[in-house]
């Protein structure tokens, strides 16, 4: 394992474009040893995924960390413990988001220098590889840098429907010592794009979850066929599968505007039914072993973070001074007052405590019982919610109805008994998928890039509206992107 580790040091060291003159010379002798095998590969995507799990990616900040926070979905304790208040505030010249967000930034390009390395050496070996692992392999890499690039793209960069000739983020697509120039926003969305498409037809032959014997669910308590095979071809949800890569290209296609596309996309993951809507037993379980608050089976991909369990739990469920959300606005968030009175998330994601001073909302999402769940420690990256929720928002002004109908899939299967069938305003469809998709993706980090897709006022504690603008949706690139590179 020396070389495996060797290489995600090379890759921290090459975080940011301007950082690469580093590169030590013996470092090539390394990756080539590294590179030599087929095992060497799939250790080398391994680490890709292994870096994306810890604190400074989507094992703490890009999931469930700053871009909540920016969507005001907590309440910052009057302590500030957790140094998010300024965060909360959009204070983009406050030294600890300063450094959370340039962490985030070196740790997406990390994951692109990582996959870059991985292609760059994987070309013209194909007799290296056994069976369908030389496309498996290299689609997956292409897909992680098009991904990585996206985030990059809607956290650094205006949106594409504020400005889409802007100036937004590097697309780097060589692991090299020169300095990338920052592209448009446009031009970044059709690089990912491509690069999507093309992992598409290298995994649409090569993906095992595309097996009608693939068969997801529990892998530690079900009749899943997960965990079957060979190791580096098992859970397939734990990677960027076929299917999140359609999943992805939904969002991209969606953030650009072309719902034509997107709606292609999320249709084949609907129509696939690959994807079990999770059962109120499990949702709702008192048993904590047998509960499933994260919806696993809805999850087409999602980020494996095994080592985050006590970082959460000191996030979220360390006291009144963690992230947690006022008695008042949880309930107002999840509407518990009118349609919301049984939703399943506001019980199980939620949990009221006491305190001198009142109560207070504890956030529980990532709460499980260590090892005996029914699943792993997971940071949901694409849910089978958000495909139908792409899915509407694409289909509504051809077909209100149906459009309707995919929200209401999502709203009964939340325990939301009340349905909306024959409302033609887009303006009443667009507040009520909002508040839903906030309620879905509490803790996920999603709601602060639909706000900025749809260019529409962040929802703030007490009703407060932050009006849509670059000084709140586009957080500064790091010094050194602006010193050495283009801006």
């Amino acid at each position: 394992m020396k070389t495996f580790s060797l290489l995600i040091i090379i890759g921290c060291c090459l975080i940011s474009c301007s950082k690469w003159l580093d590169v030590k010379p013996q470092s090539e002798v390394s990756q080539d040893v590294l590179f030599s095998t087929e095992e060497g590969f799939q250790e080398a995507l391994n680490g890709v995924y292994s870096r994306c799990a810890q604190e400074d990616s989507y094992g703490k900040e890009i999931t469930c960390g700053i871009l909540d926070v920016m969507a005001q979905n907590y309440t910052i304790p009057s302590l500030d413990g957790k140094n998010y208040r300024q965060t909360a505030l959009y204070n983009y010249k406050n030294d600890s988001l300063i450094a959370r967000k340039d962490r985030a930034w070196k740790a997406l390009y990390n994951g692109v220098a990582n996959s870059n390395l991985i292609l760059q050496h994987i070309e013209g070996k194909q007799k290296m590889f056994s069976g369908t692992k030389y496309s498996l392999i290299k689609g997956e890499a292409l897909a992680l840098r098009g991904y990585f690039h996206f985030d990059a793209l809607r956290m650094f960069a205006p949106s594409y429907v504020s400005n889409a000739n802007a100036k937004g983020v590097p697309y780097v697509t060589v692991f090299s010592k020169a300095v990338t120039p920052i592209n448009s926003v446009s031009a970044v969305l059709d690089s990912v794009i491509a690069d999507l498409n093309n992992a598409k037809e290298l995994l649409r032959t090569s993906d095992p979850i595309l097996s009608g014997g693939y068969i997801v669910g529990y892998p530690l308590k079900d009749s899943s066929t997960e965990t079957a095979g060979e190791l580096f071809l098992q859970q397939r949800r734990h990677r960027m599968n076929y299917y999140a890569v359609c999943g992805t290209l939904a969002r991209v296609y969606l953030y650009k505007g072309d719902k034509a596309n997107a709606l292609n996309n999320a249709l084949e993951i609907i129509n696939a039914n690959k994807f079990p809507w999770t059962k109120q037993n499990s949702f709702l379980n008192p048993d904590p072993e047998k509960k499933d608050r994260i919806l696993y089976k809805e999850l087409i991909f999602g980020w494996y973070i095994p080592n985050r369990t006590d970082n959460l739990r000191d996030l979220f469920r360390s006291g009144s001074q963690s992230l947690h959300v006022t008695t008042s606005e949880g309930q107002i968030i999840y509407e518990v007052a009118s349609v919301g009175a049984d939703d399943f998330r506001y019980k199980q994601w939620l949990s009221e405590q006491s305190e001198s001073s009142g109560t207070y909302l504890q956030v529980e999402k990532y709460t499980r019982d260590g090892d005996a769940n029914l699943h792993y420690q997971m940071a949901p990256a694409i849910r089978l919610s958000e495909i139908y929720y792409i899915a509407a928002e694409c289909t509504f002004d051809s077909d209100p109805e149906k459009a309707w109908g995919y929200f209401n899939t999502v709203r009964l299967n939340r325990g939301i008994g009340t349905t909306i069938t024959n409302e033609p305003s887009k303006e009443v469809f667009l507040n009520e998928l909002v508040k839903e998709c906030r309620k879905e993706f509490y803790g996920e980090g999603q709601i602060f890039y639909m706000y900025k897709r749809l260019n529409r006022a962040i929802v703030g504690q007490s009703g407060i509206l932050y009006s849509p603008a670059d000084n709140i949706f586009v957080l500064p690139l790091p010094d050194d992107e602006i010193q050495f590179g283009t801006r």
